[in-house]
């Protein structure tokens, strides 16, 4: 792009730098100047005007934003035309964003005038929310700039993509010891009910068992039997070791831990497993609570139909810390000495 002060008589058919207010008019930035617009700005006194053209291999801003832009999108995703250089990416389902971050960044990194923005990774989104925004800087960019970035965006599945949350039949587990109380029971089935009807998935089956290898292990088989998956485990006392009641269980059906423990707090006594086909998940305590911990991230990658595995977990971690969850038995937030 050629940026340039001219005299008006060489200003028509420029894109007006900067915006120019006269008596009865006013010419906003990045306007293609008319002979119209030169005769009103030669009437308010002006003798010349900075203006934008094109270099060779130039696309103007819009068609520069909308060909990014349509390059990035994938399924459930709806592109805006384009205006003053930007062109935004919306949803068209309920469901999370899945991102390919590496992609964006390396597309950010082509030239300082071309630049991709995006929510964070794997967020709920809803129809008609903005998911990402590709803004031209200047008023043209090198076509080859562009062509390079579109070329990353097609390397492989969409740079963005909303996977739809799908209904699912899920099963709950819950142990008790003779001190658990009925009341914790019954409100932790509760707040598992809405968790998931709010992703559109039903708590199909609940049961309560006693803290015991064998209890355990028929209640999950039996869930298994039912069709139901995920099927959710809590303890009532929590999961301190590969070798405690809920994984040995699992383990007991021919099952396999895939993880223990994640970089999320609350959440970080998480156990996920397989068992054939199905998905098991030992839930941290902090799952009785409906506040946001870690099981709720794997929970609905999961409802949306994304593979998780001990990878994806791993790297929870930047983000990871949550807020607190009062009433929990081992609060972090505990008063620290008074270091002088």
């Amino acid at each position: 792009m050629i940026l340039e002060k001219v005299s008006l008589a060489q200003a028509a058919g420029g894109v007006l730098a900067h915006g120019v207010r006269g008596p009865g008019f006013a010419l906003s930035k990045g306007r293609v100047l008319s002979e119209a617009d030169v005769a009103l700005l030669a009437q308010a006194g002006r003798h010349d005007v900075m203006v934008a053209r094109l270099a060779p291999g130039d696309l103007m801003e819009d068609m520069a934003a909308a060909q990014l832009a349509a390059a990035a999108a994938g399924a459930q995703v709806f592109v805006q035309p384009a205006a003053t250089g930007r062109a935004n990416l919306l949803s068209t389902a309920f469901g999370l964003l899945v991102i390919d971050a590496t992609r964006v960044h390396r597309i950010n990194r082509v030239d300082e005038a071309i630049t991709l923005a995006t929510l964070a990774e794997f967020c709920v989104v809803r129809p008609q929310q903005m998911l990402a925004t590709v803004k031209i800087i200047p008023f043209a960019v090198s076509g080859a700039a562009v062509g390079t970035c579109c070329a990353i965006a097609d390397e492989g599945p969409a740079v963005l993509h909303v996977a739809p949350f799908r209904m699912h039949r899920v099963g709950l587990v819950q142990t008790r010891l003779a001190e658990t109380k009925v009341s914790v029971l019954g409100k932790t089935e509760q707040t598992a009910r809405a968790r998931l009807a709010a992703f559109g998935s039903a708590l199909a089956q609940t049961c309560i068992v006693e803290h015991a290898q064998a209890e355990v292990a028929a209640a999950i088989a039996s869930q298994q039997d039912a069709g139901l998956d995920p099927i959710l485990v809590l303890g009532a006392a929590a999961t301190v070791d590969r070798r405690d009641v809920v994984p040995v269980a699992i383990e007991a059906l021919g099952g396999t831990i895939v993880h223990f423990g994640m970089p999320v707090d609350p959440g970080n006594l998480l156990m996920l497993a397989r068992l054939d086909a199905t998905t098991v998940i030992g839930l941290p305590g902090c799952a009785r609570s409906p506040k946001l911990n870690g099981f709720d991230w794997v929970l609905q990658r999961l409802l949306a139909g994304i593979e998780v595995g001990r990878e994806d977990i791993m790297r929870m971690g930047v983000g990871g810390l949550l807020g607190e969850i009062a009433g929990r038995p081992a609060p972090r937030n505990r008063a620290a000495p008074n270091h002088r």
